[in-house]
């Protein structure tokens, strides 16, 4: 069984980016190639407990396990040492990608307060969507009472796309909710 958002993409979505960007090859269609979750947990240097909070979070929302990150060199302003655990990532492929991006696009994004749509400048130059969420509230898995804080995530959604053009172009078919 495929996801909704694969077989839009098949049946739909590859036919109008053919048509144009007037693509010779079928393969030259951009594609989604993995997405990346990530928390930041600052607060886990002095309280190890907010992390476990986080991974847990995660896990429900990704529905997949998260590895947890550690600051790759010291900062002493922040008191953070080399190898303290500061947050969470997970990264989705295949069917649990178009799965999230489904929820994410239909479900939690319309919950968002006040939502006019996503911005359409946060590509990175090669064809990558970066996105912000403020809480992590918005996804229906997370039971309000059971959440300690409010913790905001990254979601960076990574294409085969060559140019932010296309894959402004690919992400709107896809159903990306961009701010006019």
């Amino acid at each position: 069984m495929t996801s909704r958002l694969k077989e839009k993409y098949d049946n739909e979505v590859i036919k109008s980016l053919m048509e144009k960007f007037q693509y010779e090859n079928i393969m030259e269609v951009p594609k989604l190639e993995k997405v990346i979750i990530n928390i930041g947990v600052g607060e886990a240097k002095d309280n190890p407990k907010v992390l476990e909070s986080a991974v847990k979070e995660l896990e429900i929302i990704a529905g997949q396990k998260p590895v947890i990150t550690e600051a790759k060199k010291s900062i002493a302003n922040f008191k953070l040492r080399e190898g303290m655990k500061i947050g969470t990532k997970v990264t989705l492929r295949g069917e649990k990608m178009y799965n999230f991006l489904d929820k994410l696009m239909n479900i939690a994004l319309p919950r968002v307060r006040d939502f006019r749509g996503v911005s359409s400048t946060s590509f990175d130059g090669r064809g990558n969507y970066a996105l912000g969420l403020k809480e992590q509230l918005i996804f229906p898995e997370i039971e309000y009472d059971m959440v300690e804080s409010i913790r905001g995530l990254d979601i960076v959604v990574v294409t085969t796309a060559k140019t932010d053009e296309e894959a402004r172009v690919f992400l709107q078919e896809m159903g990306m909710p961009f701010r006019k």
